[in-house]
C-alpha cells in the first residue's frame, strides 16, 4: 500500500493522530527510517518506491542506542519540517489579512487561535491548518477536539491553506461551518473523539471534503467571510 494512503486510513481510523502539516511524508520517513535502521526485524518491506507491506518474515531484534537515536533524530527533523509548514502558512495568511486591510498578527502563544485580526471595531480569530497536496489530490487536516469546543463562536475563522507545489489557495470556514459538517460526517473524529480529521480533495476543477455531496468551492479564497 503507498504511503498516502496508509495515512489516510491511519487518519480516518483514529490510530494516527498529528498536528503536522505534512502526515503523509512524515508516514513516509518514519517507514523508510524503521526499515533501514532494523531490516529483517521491522514490521515492514518495501514492495515499490513508496509503498510497503508488512514484513511475513520479522526477525525479533534488540533494540540497540543506536536504533533508537536515529529514530528520534527522524522524528525531529519532521516535527522541525512540519513547524516549517505550519508557520509559513499562518505568515501566509497574516500577509492575506494585512493586504485586506484586517490588523493582523500571529499569536506569541497557540492557545487554538493563530492570528488576531481586527477590521474597525470587530475582532475575528484565526485557526490556520496547512496541508500540501499528496499524489491522490487531496489535503489531509486535523484539528484538536479541544480547542474547536473552546473557540467555536461567530467571530472564529479557520483557514485551510491548500499547497499545491509554491500555488496556495485558501479554503475559509466560519467555526459554525465545521460544526455543521461535524454534524454531516464530512469531518469526523478520531482518536477517541480527541480530535476531528478532515480531507480537502481536489477533482475535475472542484473542492470537495470529505466526498462528492460537501461540494466548497464557495468558501474557496473567500475572504469577505470575514466580516
Amino acid at each position: 500500500m503507498h504511503y498516502t494512503e496508509i495515512t489516510r486510513l491511519a487518519l480516518e481510523s483514529g490510530i494516527l493522530e498529528t498536528e503536522g502539516a505534512t502526515p503523509e511524508a512524515s508516514m513516509n520517513a518514519q517507514i523508510t527510517v524503521d526499515i533501514k535502521n532494523k531490516v529483517e526485524g521491522s514490521d515492514f518491506i518495501k514492495t515499490a518506491p513508496g509503498t510497503f507491506a508488512l514484513n511475513p518474515n520479522k526477525k525479533e531484534i534488540k533494540e540497540t542506542p543506536k536504533i533508537i537515536e536515529a529514530e528520534k533524530e527522524e522524528e525531529e527533523k519532521i516535527v522541525i519540517a512540519g513547524g516549517f509548514t505550519g508557520k509559513g502558512g499562518e505568515h501566509l495568511v497574516c500577509s492575506e489579512l494585512l493586504f485586506r486591510g484586517f490588523n493582523a498578527s500571529i499569536m506569541s502563544v497557540d492557545v487554538g487561535v493563530d492570528i488576531s485580526a481586527i477590521m474597525g471595531d470587530k475582532f475575528f480569530g484565526i485557526q490556520v491548518k496547512t496541508s500540501q497536496k499528496n499524489s491522490f489530490d487531496t489535503y489531509n487536516f486535523h484539528i484538536r477536539r479541544v480547542s474547536f469546543e473552546r473557540f467555536n463562536q461567530g467571530h472564529i475563522f479557520y483557514i485551510f491553506v491548500l499547497r499545491d507545489g509554491k500555488e496556495s489557495k485558501f479554503l475559509i470556514l466560519p467555526s459554525s461551518e465545521i460544526e455543521k459538517k461535524i454534524n454531516e460526517r464530512a469531518i469526523f473524529a478520531v482518536n477517541n473523539k480527541t480530535g476531528y480529521a478532515l480531507s480537502v480533495k481536489a477533482r475535475e476543477g472542484r473542492i470537495y471534503l470529505g466526498n462528492r455531496n460537501h461540494e466548497m468551492g464557495y468558501f474557496l479564497d473567500k475572504w469577505n467571510l470575514i466580516k
